[in-house]
C-alpha cells in the first residue's frame, strides 16, 4: 500500500483517533468498577494490621451473624493450591498461620451490600501474636536474587567519584482501583471480568487455587483505569472467584483507594553505592556498583527486576571494566514488583547522578561527559551484548542541547514555586538546568518465552469488507486497540476494522508491560493480516471475499531469542531491544522554603518508527510525569513496616498544575528486527526525567541531594545549615 492510502485508511504512521477517547472524556466509558449483574453480591477482604505476626486463631462467628452476610471464608476454604505467584508460588490466597506484611489478606466476606460486608469483616476476631519485623533491607537475610555483572580487571583511574543513593517506594497510582466481577458458570467453572494486565497469567495462577482446570477459568478484560505494572500480580481476582463458586452467585469486589495501596505491589525502594573511575578527559575506565532492592514480603517479579537493574546498571555508556552486583531481598515491607521502568529506573538515578559528579570532576559539561561515553550501534553493553540496531545517543544529546531554553521568569505568581500562595515574589528563587539519559530493555528478557497470538477474520458485512481482530492483549490506556486496527487497515487495505474485547479464548498475548505490546502483539496482528491477504490471491478485498467467503487466520509472533545472564559473570544476550530517551529539565527553586517548580521538560527519544505519533507523544508525556513524581513528590512512607500515607491526600502525584510544558523531538531510526522498525517507547521517559529534574535542583541549590523524592526539607534545612548535604 502507498502512504497516501495508509493515511486515508488511518493506518500505520497516522495519529488515528482512539475509539474510547470520547467516552473517556465524557465519563461514559465503562470501567471494571462499573460492572453490574442482577443477583450479584459484594465481596470484602479482611487484612492484617501487622507487618509480621503469627495467627493463633480466627473466629468468623460474629461476622456470620450479621444480617445480609452470605459467606465468610478463610484459608481452610481454599479448594486447591493455597499459594500463587508470578515467578514463585509463595503468596498465600489467604494467610494460613502467619502474616508477612501489613495488609495481607486473612479472610473474605460476601454480603448483599458492600457496607454490610465491611462491617462484618471488622467483626472477625483474629488473634495475632506480633513478632519482630525485618524492615531494613540491609539487615535482611532472605535473598530473592543476587546478580553480578563482572568483566575487565582494571579498577584504577585518574579521576574517581563515589556516591551513595536512595530511591523511595513509588506507587503506580492509577486512578481506577482494582475491581472485577466473578460469575459462576453452569459447567462448574467461573467467568471473571476484570481489570488486569495479563489475562492468561491470571488464569494460570487462579485455576490451581480454585481446584479447576484452566479451561474452566475464563477471563475477559474489563475497562482498565491505568496499570503501570501494578496489575501484573493478582489482587482481588482469586478472592472474587472463591466467593462466587462458594455461593453460586456473581460476586463483585472493588477496592477503595486506601485498600488499593495495600492490594498491589509497588516500585522497589533502592539503596545504591557507585564508584566511577575515568581518565582526566572524562573517558570511563571502570564502574563499581552495589544495588540493593527491597522486594517486600513476597517474590512477585523481583527476580526480573534485579536482572534489569544489574544488566542496565551503568546506563548507555561504554565501560570496559565493571563490577556490578544487584540484590533483591525479602522484608516485611509491602510487596514490590513491576512498575514502569522495572529496575532500570532506580539504577538510572544513581548512574546519572554519578555522571554529573564525574563531569564536574573532569571540568566538562553534563552533556559532553555523556557524549564522550555514549554507546552507539556496535557498542558492547556491560553484559557483553552487542548493540546491533541504531543507538543514536550522541545525536540525541546534540538535538537536546540545541532545543530552545525557556524564557526568564515572569512576574505572574503562578509561574513561581508556591504559586498564588504568595510564598515568594522571586527573591529567594534560583533557576537550575539538569540532564538525564536512560536506557531501557524492551520486551521480556533472559530467555522468557515471549510471544503473542492474533486471530484476524475478513468477511463481507452488508456487502462491504470488514475485519475483526482478536487477541488477549490488555488495553490499559496505552492505545493498543487503536494500533491493532491501524495495522489491520495498513496490511489489508480495509478501513472497517473491529478489535474485539480481549479474553482468554484466544492464545496468550503476554503482559501489557515492558513496552512490549506494540512489538509482539503488533507483530502477531501483522503476521495474521499478511496470511489473510495472501489468500486474497491478488484480488481486491471485496472481490476476494465475494469469491471465497470469510477468511480467518491465526498467527503467533515471537521475537528473536534471549538468554539468561550468567549467574557468576552476568554475561549474556539477555535483551531483545534497547530504547533510549534523554531529558533536559529546567527548574525554579525557592531555596528558603524548599519549593520546586519544574519550568520545562525537554525530551528527545528514538522510537524506531512512530506508528501513531500523537499517542506516542502522550506516552512520552505520561512517562515524564511519573518521573517528575518520583523526583519531587511520590513516595509511600513506610515506618516499621506500616504504611503511613495510603491516600491521595498524603501520597501526592503530579497534577496538571505540576506538569510543565514539554518540548519533544522524536527521532526514527528503525530497528530492522522489529515489526515496522518500531522501538517500544512507553518506559524510557520515566527513567531519564527523574535524574534530569534532580540534577536541575542540585544546580539551583548547590546541594548533593542523593535521594529521591527530594523533599522541601532536604533543600530548606540544608540551606539553613541545619542538616548536612544529601
Amino acid at each position: 500500500m502507498t502512504e497516501t492510502a495508509d493515511t486515508a485508511l488511518h493506518g500505520v504512521g497516522v495519529s488515528a483517533r482512539r475509539p474510547d477517547a470520547t467516552l473517556k472524556v465524557t465519563g461514559e466509558f465503562a470501567y471494571a468498577s462499573d460492572l453490574w449483574l442482577d443477583g450479584m453480591v459484594w465481596g470484602v477482604t479482611l487484612r492484617s494490621p501487622h507487618p509480621s505476626a503469627w495467627i493463633r486463631s480466627i473466629d468468623v462467628g460474629p461476622a456470620l451473624r450479621v444480617p445480609g452476610v452470605l459467606a465468610v471464608l478463610t484459608h481452610e476454604d481454599v479448594p486447591g493450591e493455597k499459594r500463587y505467584g508470578l515467578e514463585r508460588r509463595d503468596q498465600p490466597v489467604l494467610a494460613v498461620d502467619e502474616v508477612r506484611y501489613q495488609g495481607e489478606p486473612v479472610a473474605l466476606v460476601a454480603a448483599d451490600h458492600p457496607e454490610t460486608a465491611r462491617r462484618a469483616a471488622a467483626l472477625i476476631a483474629v488473634e495475632y501474636e506480633p513478632r519482630p519485623a525485618v524492615t531494613d533491607p540491609r539487615l535482611a537475610t532472605e535473598v530473592v536474587r543476587r546478580q553480578p555483572v563482572r568483566r575487565g580487571e582494571v579498577f584504577e583511574a585518574d579521576v574517581v567519584v563515589t556516591g551513595e543513593y536512595e530511591v523511595g517506594m513509588q506507587d503506580q497510582a492509577f486512578l481506577g482501583p482494582e475491581s472485577g466481577l466473578a460469575v459462576p458458570a453452569e459447567d462448574g467453572g467461573v467467568d471473571l471480568y476484570v481489570a488486569t494486565q495479563w489475562l492468561h497469567v491470571d488464569r494460570d495462577q487462579l485455576a490451581p487455587c480454585l481446584g479447576l482446570p484452566p479451561e474452566k477459568v475464563r477471563l475477559t478484560l474489563s475497562g482498565v483505569g491505568g496499570a503501570f505494572g501494578a496489575r501484573e500480580d493478582l489482587s482481588m481476582q482469586v478472592h472474587a472467584c472463591l466467593l462466587a463458586l462458594r455461593l453460586n452467585r456473581p460476586v463483585k469486589i472493588v477496592y477503595g483507594r486506601e485498600e488499593s495501596f495495600f492490594g498491589h505491589v509497588h516500585r522497589h525502594p533502592a539503596r545504591m553505592r557507585y564508584e566511577h573511575g575515568a581518565t582526566r578527559d572524562g573517558r570511563l575506565v571502570y564502574v563499581r556498583a552495589d544495588i540493593l532492592l527491597d522486594g517486600g514480603a513476597y517474590c512477585s517479579s523481583s527476580p526480573a527486576v534485579v536482572g534489569n537493574a544489574a544488566s542496565l546498571g551503568v546506563g548507555p555508556y561504554e565501560v570496559p571494566n565493571v563490577d556490578v552486583v544487584a540484590t533483591g531481598v525479602y522484608t516485611n515491607n509491602p510487596p514490590c514488583g513491576a512498575m514502569r521502568g522495572f529496575g532500570a529506573v532506580q539504577a538510572c538515578f544513581a548512574y546519572e547522578s554519578q555522571m554529573d559528579r564525574l563531569a564536574e570532576a573532569c571540568g566538562l559539561s553534563p552533556v559532553e561527559i555523556r557524549r564522550r561515553n555514549a554507546v552507539s550501534q556496535g557498542s558492547s553493553m556491560i553484559t557483553g551484548q552487542v548493540v546491533d540496531s541504531p543507538a543514536p545517543l550522541a545525536e540525541m544529546l546534540g538535538e537536546l542541547e540545541s532545543l530552545p531554553m525557556p524564557g526568564p521568569r515572569g512576574r505572574d505568581l503562578r509561574d513561581l514555586p508556591g504559586g498564588v500562595s504568595q510564598t515568594t515574589h522571586g527573591e529567594s528563587v534560583r533557576r537550575g538546568v539538569g540532564y538525564g539519559v536512560g536506557i531501557k530493555n524492551i520486551c521480556f528478557s533472559e530467555g522468557f518465552d515471549d510471544y503473542s497470538t492474533a486471530v484476524v477474520r475478513a468477511e463481507l458485512v452488508g456487502g462491504e469488507p470488514h475485519v475483526t481482530v482478536r487477541t488477549a492483549a490488555a488495553e490499559v490506556g496505552q492505545g493498543l486497540v487503536t494500533l491493532q486496527a491501524q495495522i489491520a487497515r495498513t496490511e489489508l487495505g480495509i478501513a472497517d476494522v473491529t478489535v474485539a474485547t480481549a479474553d482468554t479464548s484466544v492464545g496468550s498475548a503476554g503482559s501489557s508491560s515492558a513496552s512490549r505490546q506494540s512489538y509482539v502483539t503488533g507483530g502477531a496482528v501483522k503476521l495474521a493480516c499478511e496470511a489473510v491477504r495472501a489468500r486474497f490471491e491478488g484480488l481486491p478485498p471485496r472481490e476476494a471475499l465475494e469469491k471465497s467467503g470469510p477468511i480467518e487466520e491465526a498467527r503467533v509472533f515471537r521475537h528473536r531469542p534471549t538468554y539468561p545472564l550468567d549467574p557468576r559473570t552476568g554475561q549474556g544476550d539477555s535483551h531483545v531491544q534497547l530504547a533510549l530517551c534523554v531529558h533536559r529539565a529546567v527548574v525554579d527553586v525557592d531555596v528558603e522554603l524548599g519549593l520546586v517548580k519544574v519550568v520545562e521538560l525537554a525530551a528527545v527519544q528514538d522510537v524506531g518508527r512512530a506508528l501513531n505519533p500523537q499517542a506516542l507523544e502522550g506516552q512520552i508525556h505520561g512517562g515524564s510525569a511519573q518521573g517528575l513524581g518520583l523526583a519531587l513528590m511520590e513516595e509511600i512512607r513506610v515506618r516499621d513496616g506500616r504504611v503511613l500515607n495510603p491516600s491521595f491526600t498524603d501520597y501526592l502525584i503530579p497534577t496538571v498544575l505540576d506538569m510543565p510544558p514539554m518540548r519533544l523531538k522524536i527521532l526514527e531510526f528503525p530497528d530492522p528486527a522489529a515489526p515496522y522498525g518500531l522501538r517500544g517507547a512507553g518506559e524510557p521517559p520515566t527513567l531519564s526525567s527523574t535524574p534530569a529534574i534532580a540534577a536541575a535542583v542540585r544546580a539551583a541549590t548547590g546541594l548533593r541531594l542523593t535521594r529521591v523524592p527530594i523533599r522541601p526539607e532536604d533543600i530548606a534545612l540544608s540551606n539553613h545549615g541545619e542538616v548536612s548535604d544529601g
